[in-house]
C-alpha cells in the first residue's frame, strides 16, 4: 500500500511541476511587477483557454499531492 502511494505521489509531483512550468507568466518585466499585482488582486485578468485548464489542473494536482502526502504519513 505504501509503495503504491509513494509511486503515485512521485507521478503527481512530476505532473505538478510540469503543469506549473507550462503556465505563462502573469507579469512581464518591471512594469508588470508594478501594475500586474493590482490587476491580479482585483481580478481584471481572467484566465481563458489553455491558461484556465492549466490553472485548474494545478489546483487539482496540488490537492491530490496534499492528500497523498497525508495518507503516506498515516500508513507509514
Amino acid at each position: 500500500m505504501t509503495l503504491f502511494l509513494t509511486i503515485l505521489l512521485i507521478i503527481v509531483a512530476i505532473s505538478l511541476i510540469t503543469v506549473v512550468l507550462l503556465q505563462s507568466g502573469k507579469s512581464a518585466g518591471l512594469s508588470g511587477a508594478i501594475s500586474g499585482g493590482a490587476e491580479s488582486l482585483f481580478g481584471k485578468q481572467k484566465a481563458r483557454g489553455l491558461d484556465l485548464v492549466l490553472h485548474r489542473a494545478t489546483v487539482v494536482l496540488s490537492v491530490l499531492f496534499f492528500i497523498l502526502t497525508l495518507s503516506i504519513a498515516y500508513f507509514a
